[in-house]
């Protein structure tokens, strides 16, 4: 069965620094384009980053761009979003997923657990 497994969130102060790791497993991460979204309550989900199949090409969202960078190691089947400079607004669960194209507006698979993510003083 196809699923993510993300990990790595946790409490931190605004300016700190975290990074998320998202393991896929029952396909072939390298295949597929790959997102990481986040949501907080009341709010509908929302794309945070998308890096595309072969690592090249990176697209962020305008609240994260400068102080998120996406990445992804596929002979681990793993993604990355680094988080520096948290501010109280990233306070999120964070979910990763993916599409099987870049420009292409689906993603594919269940979305899993999440990580929590909660920055405050």
């Amino acid at each position: 069965q196809a699923m993510f497994a993300e990990s790595g969130g946790g409490l931190a102060q605004p300016g700190e620094s975290l990074r998320l790791s998202c393991v896929a497993s029952g396909f072939k991460l390298s295949e597929f384009a790959l997102t990481w979204y986040r949501q907080s309550p009341g709010k509908e989900r929302e794309m945070v980053a998308i890096i595309d199949s072969r690592g090249i090409a990176e697209v962020y969202a305008d609240s994260v761009k400068g102080r998120f960078t996406i990445s992804r190691d596929d002979a681990k089947n793993t993604g990355y979003l680094h988080m520096n400079n948290l501010e109280p607004e990233d306070t999120a669960v964070y979910y990763c997923n993916a599409r099987k194209g870049f420009f292409l507006k689906e993603n594919i698979f269940t979305w899993g657990q999440g990580t929590q993510v909660t920055v405050s003083q």
